[in-house]
């Protein structure tokens, strides 16, 4: 499947690095300079936007424009050559930054981030048409008829008897073809009209849940969805809590994105959810785990126990994006345990903003020696 990328720049040696890089991930690139962009994001969707903050007013322009034409489902990587403006650049829209200079291998590594997780929004935007009957009952609310009118791995359409509102929670109960056992799942209310249609994001799907909900996804598709991205691979595991962990890796994903971790060492592998806090381009990402469901909080908990009880050992780290915007199905729920207890990690990880780069990691280091459990 080919994907579709707009490069925005003047400066031909950098687009002579990039398209390449873009064309060997299978991105169509398309060159142009900014007021052409904002042409063409009125009458295309692009899958990832690329431009260059040599003249910030305008590439912040056209990042404003690309979210509002594809309803924030685009991925946008800024080129910048100033790297104290960075987050600014992040202010302005951006999901990844390259460094100018670019070089091949930097693009790439940069790059494969932001092309897995292209692949992951394209995934998630697949629906699956079908017309059954749901159950919808609203928290603190009454109880509804309605019909489910289409289906994701993360989301789904309904047409409910009443009007629904935007960020409400709801419980939806409805059965599927060829499926015995119904499914009883939980949403957030993405988008609402008047006449009670609205899009729904599924939130603390269990995975067994998920997995049996893929399956009927791929056996009832009208054509052959996109594929799942493969993980990140190169990544090395620093830091850990029991709130979240910090990442070196050339390739991190964009600050609220929704990722899974997956540990594996020995006999052993652990799967957990979280969503990246602080994303340092080219050199790693914080990321604070889930932990809103009894199930995501022993995955953590596991996770902890294994690097404690073998001191020293390095595991392989698997990291494969889930959403580019987390939203609440990976915020901490307002009963997860441990909340009240201190966690200097996960603290550092929330108020990263007020630092730069240099004083973020400095500040890490020093942590080092105390609570958080160091793996480097």
């Amino acid at each position: 499947m080919t994907f579709q990328a707009l490069l925005v720049s003047k400066d031909d040696e950098t687009s002579g690095v990039l398209s390449p890089v873009l064309v060997a991930y299978g991105l169509n690139v398309q060159s142009c300079g900014y007021p052409e962009a904002l042409c063409r994001l009125t009458e295309q969707k692009y899958d990832a936007v690329i431009v260059d903050f040599d003249d910030p007013h305008s590439a912040a322009l056209v990042l404003q424009n690309a979210d509002q034409a594809n309803s924030g489902g685009t991925v946008t990587v800024a080129l910048l050559s100033d790297k104290t403006k960075v987050r600014n650049v992040f202010g302005a829209g951006a999901n990844f930054v390259l460094y100018k200079p670019i070089s091949t291998e930097q693009a790439k590594a940069s790059l494969r981030a932001a092309t897995a997780l292209i692949k992951r929004e394209r995934r998630r935007s697949f629906r699956v048409p079908v017309q059954v009957p749901v159950q919808l009952r609203l928290q603190n609310g009454p109880e509804m008829e309605g019909i489910l009118l289409d289906l994701s791995e993360d989301g789904m359409d309904v047409l409910a008897a009443q009007a629904l509102y935007p960020s409400a929670s709801v419980n939806a109960k409805f059965s599927l073809p060829d499926i015995p056992e119904p499914f009883d799942i939980r949403g957030e209310v993405a988008w609402a009209n008047p006449n009670g249609q609205s899009g729904m994001r599924l939130i603390d799907l269990p995975e067994k849940v998920r997995s049996g909900l893929r399956t009927w996804l791929l056996s009832h598709a009208p054509e052959i969805p996109p594929e799942d991205p493969e993980p990140v691979s190169k990544c090395k595991l620093t830091d850990l809590s029991l709130g979240g962990c910090y990442v070196e890796t050339e390739s991190p994903f964009p600050e609220r994105s929704g990722i899974v971790l997956c540990l594996k060492a020995e006999d052993l592998e652990v799967q957990a959810e979280g969503m990246v806090r602080v994303m340092h381009p080219e050199s790693g990402m914080g990321i604070e785990f889930a932990a809103r469901t009894v199930e995501q909080r022993e995955q953590v908990s596991k996770f902890i126990e294994f690097l404690t009880s073998r001191p020293g050992t390095q595991p392989e780290l698997l990291i494969t994006p889930r959403a580019l915007a987390a939203g609440k199905a990976y915020e901490p729920g307002a009963d997860a345990p441990g909340e009240e207890l201190e966690d200097p990690l996960l603290e550092l990880l929330r108020g990263h903003e007020l630092l730069s780069q240099e004083e973020f990691l400095q500040k890490l280091r020093q942590q080092r020696s105390s609570e958080a459990v160091s793996t480097s």
